[in-house]
């Protein structure tokens, strides 16, 4: 056997050319090849402005999209040097000028491109364009972008005309299509917007299909470019090849598999491209209007629109990947696909249309939902922005309806209302991690696993009196989890924003003079109500201060960042998107601050981020702070979720999932790191999980800033 190799590509660089139409991108790419780059891509403007809805490439788009293109060319190039490719780039723009392309111009005449020769923002775009399918995928009307002329090819020098086509096709039938793809040979990735529950707009596809294969053949193109034909082009064969070349197919067909048992339906005697009995939505499928406990408005369907939030899930399989990002830690644990955000939103479509025995209090829902450890990844990394985290509320708190809470629920629940009288017999309760017969005695009533230490209370819980300065510039809120158990870490963050020179106040409730609570641990259990009142108060608490421009930080993520994400579901309206505004995570809001009095320090620092964190792109501030320390040498960990993620850790039965989580990559890490280490870890979860099973101590970065700090 003799293989044909082709080198690969070395250093390599992008043009990104912007353009003020659609029909001037596709008019430019046949003189763009001409040039011989190594691929020439299509990013349509649909695309840029989904992109930038989706928090995984945000700061990518903003780092190499000029302006409001129409469509975009990425125009690659890999000449085997950096000057070689540097000469590519100015015969690219020298190209682009020669075509009447400047972004002086105006109209017609806007455009040019912007140079991306760092490798890490070209993988970011290239992640990006490589998601185009789920960006677009990510539309949260009820109509999506559908496959079935999405690949048919053409002449070069006819893609103008026949996109034109196309989309006046498009029009005739009352919607658009998405485009993306392979503009360098004629192949783009077109998809009619339409809702395949609708036999309105099952009818209309059928329509387009006839109508695009005929304008193909025209321009004598290929109905499949790509992708291949199966049962949704398969039907129109005669019409692009011609009753001999098909009967030709059904001989070899025959021969080869007399049966028809080999994927059938495929190439030869394929049944009706529109025949809904082979559709995902089924003609009798159907969602019946239900209560939630969110507020889900921004989708479409019943349920307040969770439906429409469920349905995102296109089946992308991006929950699968098993490095790299954190989505979906407990699948990369159990390999199991009902463990992954896909096999949980396919879980939820079958419980809300009737299709699983007891729907959303079903046996096998909460089996489906037991390791989900509400990281938020899949908000984030999920193409679609599937909200597994969010979804899991809803299944908690109909399954409390129904139900009630057992006591081991309310030990978490209810964990804010009772620590200031815990707090008082710290030493009652922590004498349970020391003796052994009573650890295993309380497993079963408390839901806690004897192979686990818990939390220590602290005799000297944080109080309120401790930080509160008049005419505050900071509102400090003070979680329940840093008040009674590390009361250390809010008085060392007390002191270091002090030593910037700024009046530090408690948020607090004066009306109950009860802590203000964010209600995390009410939503772990499904008490949405509860929940709901708490963020209600905090809000109340807090509304003057935001009013007046003063910042709201918080030292644990899962806390702080509720009020940036859940708030928004629990109490929509204007006061919680001006508290969400307001909000920062203590490194966030330290990284925008003048730089302070540091004393050098001459161990690495290892760090470790927390899912939400991560969620919510605030990893980087505190990376950014940590390297203001002077000889700082700051290392980021690469890994998934530390599997702690509050109670999950110490539940029995999911105590070795959680250990398994952390041992894919967190503990690995942290063993290979020097021993005189200094680890950093925001979340109370993950210095608990790090300390059990790597016996290294976290520190919270507020810790950590208060012990170099030059008073």
């Amino acid at each position: 056997m003799e293989l044909k190799l082709a080198q690969l590509p070395g250093e390599k660089v992008t043009g990104v050319c912007h353009f003020p139409t659609f029909r001037a991108a596709m008019e430019a790419t046949q003189h763009l090849v001409t040039l011989r780059p190594q691929a020439v891509e299509l990013i349509d403007d649909t695309m840029i402005e989904l992109g930038r809805e989706i928090p995984l490439f945000r700061s990518t788009i903003e780092a190499f999209v000029e302006g409001s293109p129409e469509a975009l060319l990425l125009v690659e190039f890999a000449e085997g040097s950096a000057d070689a490719n540097a000469a590519k780039l100015v015969e690219l723009s020298q190209l682009m000028g020669v075509l009447g392309f400047d972004f002086s111009g105006t109209e017609n005449r806007w455009g040019g491109i912007v140079s991306v020769t760092d490798t890490k923002l070209q993988n970011s775009i290239a992640e990006y364009r490589k998601s185009g399918l789920n960006v677009m995928m990510s539309m949260k009307e009820a109509g999506k972008p559908i496959s079935f002329v999405e690949d048919c090819a053409v002449p070069l020098p006819d893609l103008a005309d026949y996109t034109a086509g196309l989309t006046e096709i498009f029009t005739r039938h009352g919607t658009k299509g998405t485009w993306y793809a392979h503009a360098s040979v004629g192949c783009l990735h077109v998809r009619p917007v339409l809702n395949m529950r609708q036999d309105k707009d099952v009818r209309t596809m059928r329509a387009i299909a006839e109508e695009t294969f005929d304008l193909v053949k025209r321009y004598k193109g290929s109905h499949s470019g790509e992708h291949g034909d199966g049962i949704v082009r398969s039907e129109f064969h005669e019409k692009m090849f011609g009753p001999r070349i098909v009967s030709a197919f059904e001989q070899v067909k025959a021969r080869f598999d007399p049966a028809g048992l080999m994927n059938p339906g495929k190439i030869v005697h394929a049944p009706a491209m529109d025949d809904r009995r082979l559709f995902r939505y089924s003609p009798d499928y159907s969602v019946r209007q239900f209560e939630t406990a969110l507020d889900w408005s921004a989708w479409p369907g019943a349920g307040g629109g969770f439906q429409g939030a469920v349905e995102m899930c296109n089946n992308n399989g991006a929950c699968r990947k098993l490095k790299g990002g954190v989505m979906c830690p407990s699948f990369r644990a159990t390999r199991n696909e009902r463990d992954a955000t896909r096999g949980r939103a396919n879980t939820l479509r079958f419980a809300i249309s009737g299709q699983l025995p007891g729907g959303l209090t079903s046996d096998a829902m909460q089996d489906a939902m037991e390791y989900c450890v509400s990281c938020k990844a899949c908000a984030r990394e999920c193409p679609t922005g599937v909200d597994m985290a969010r979804m899991k509320i809803e299944v908690l708190s109909a399954k409390r309806k129904k139900d009630g809470l057992t006591l081991a629920d309310k030990l978490i629940a209810y964990l804010p209302r009772y620590a200031p009288k815990a707090a008082k017999v710290a030493w009652l309760l922590n004498a349970r991690n020391k003796i052994g017969p009573l650890r295993t005695l309380l497993e079963k009533p408390t839901g806690i696993s004897a192979r686990r230490d818990l939390p220590v209370w602290s005799s000297d819980p944080f109080r309120d009196v401790e930080a509160q300065d008049i005419d505050p510039q900071v509102l400090l809120f003070a979680d329940v989890f840093n008040r009674y158990f590390e009361p250390d870490n809010l008085r060392a963050a007390v002191r270091v924003l002090r030593a910037l020179g700024l009046r530090v106040a408690i948020a607090r409730d004066d009306q109950t003079g009860r802590p203000l609570d964010c209600g995390r641990t009410l939503l772990a259990v499904g008490c949405s109500e509860e929940a709901r009142h708490e963020a209600q108060r905090v809000i109340d608490a807090t509304r003057e201060a935001v009013a007046q421009g003063i910042p709201i930080v918080g030292l644990e993520p899962s806390s702080i960042l509720t009020f940036r994400d859940e708030y928004l579901a629990l109490c929509p309206g204007q006061d919680a998107e001006l508290l969400s505004n307001a909000t920062h995570t203590f490194e966030e809001f330290l990284a925008k601050q003048p730089e302070l009095p540091l004393k050098t320090i001459d161990r690495p620092i290892y760090v470790h981020g927390h899912c939400h964190q991560k969620a919510h792109d605030a990893v980087t501030p505190m990376v950014n702070l940590l390297k203001r320390i002077p000889a700082s040498q700051v290392h980021m960990l690469e890994s998934s979720c530390c599997g702690m993620a509050g109670a999950f850790g110490y539940a029995p039965g999911t105590i070795d999932v959680s250990i398994k989580m952390a041992e894919l990559d967190l503990f690995p890490a942290l063993e290979a790191a020097p021993a005189d280490a200094i680890v950093v870890a925001d979340g109370t979860s993950c210095r608990h999980q790090i300390a059990e099973g790597t016996q290294r101590q976290a520190m919270h970065v507020a810790r950590l800033l208060d012990m170099v700090l030059e008073y």
